[in-house]
């Protein structure tokens, strides 16, 4: 009996001393949540201004329409034109461009403007006026100085990289000079300010906040125009129907207002 009774007592005393032992015990340290993480969104989206340079590749044809034999003469008018051949005008171009972009999702779209300063020369021997034993031979001799872009832009971003084509109107400033061969006595010359279509591609970086790199692509369609030559005296000599289209290849470095990097939780 005395036996039963001190284990009844044990059993007590046990209860009695969890919870205190329980109490006894340090407080299970709080741990905050991670922060969620936050992937950076680049936005394209705002008005840019920037610099490029490269070089260009312009193919001409010149086919002879017309011509005083005596400047400021009798005109004999060729129909078809005669050929006189072609040459190609190249050397290297730097300007700047301005533009803006907006971006819906990935899609990014814009527009653009162009100035440019170029170099593009070349030459050919004229195939009508071919030396004799009378008479020089004379020299075609092409150099664009000057071209412009007015473009849209329609382009798919992949974070901080941009693809994309670019498309509208183009101008360039093109003179025309010929000489004779081989003194290179000047015959004539004519200055031309032509229109036409551009389409181009490329691909832009964007390696800072507000900044980017980009190359790109475009080629020139000019078309066919009627110039009309000059002696140096002012007198009419002849018309030239002459066929041009260019190609650019460029680097571009823009700066960009608004659409910094965000985060997308």
């Amino acid at each position: 009996m005395k036996k039963l009774l001190l284990g009844a007592v044990g059993l007590v005393a046990m209860g009695i001393s969890a919870p205190a032992s329980a109490a006894d015990l340090p407080a299970r340290p709080y741990t905050k949540a991670p922060p969620p993480m936050v992937a950076p969104i680049y936005d394209w989206s705002g008005v840019y201004i920037g610099i490029n340079g490269g070089g260009g590749w312009s193919h001409k044809c010149w086919d002879l329409a017309s011509n005083a034999f005596i400047p400021g003469g009798v005109v004999t008018t060729f129909t078809p034109p005669v050929a006189e051949g072609c040459h190609d005008a190249s050397g290297g171009t730097v300007g700047g461009q301005i533009g803006y972009r907006w971006q819906a999702n990935s899609w990014v779209f814009g527009v653009e403007a162009q100035g440019n300063w170029a170099d593009f020369k070349g030459s050919n021997p004229s195939l009508f006026f071919t030396p004799t034993l009378v008479t020089p031979g004379f020299s075609n001799q092409s150099r664009i100085d000057a071209f412009g872009l007015f473009t849209g832009q329609v382009g798919y971003a992949w974070n901080n990289v941009l693809l994309y084509v670019k498309g509208s109107a183009a101008v360039t400033g093109d003179k025309y000079t010929t000489f004779t061969i081989p003194a290179g006595l000047l015959v004539d010359s004519a200055r031309d300010t032509r229109w036409g279509g551009v389409v181009g591609a490329g691909v832009e970086y964007g390696f800072a906040p507000n900044w980017s790199v980009a190359v790109e692509y475009d080629h020139l369609f000019m078309g066919t125009h009627n110039v009309d030559f000059s002696t140096p005296a002012g007198l009419f000599s002849a018309t030239d129907r002459i066929r041009q289209d260019i190609d650019l290849a460029t680097v571009r470095i823009n700066y960009r207002w608004g659409g910094p990097v965000i985060g997308k939780f």
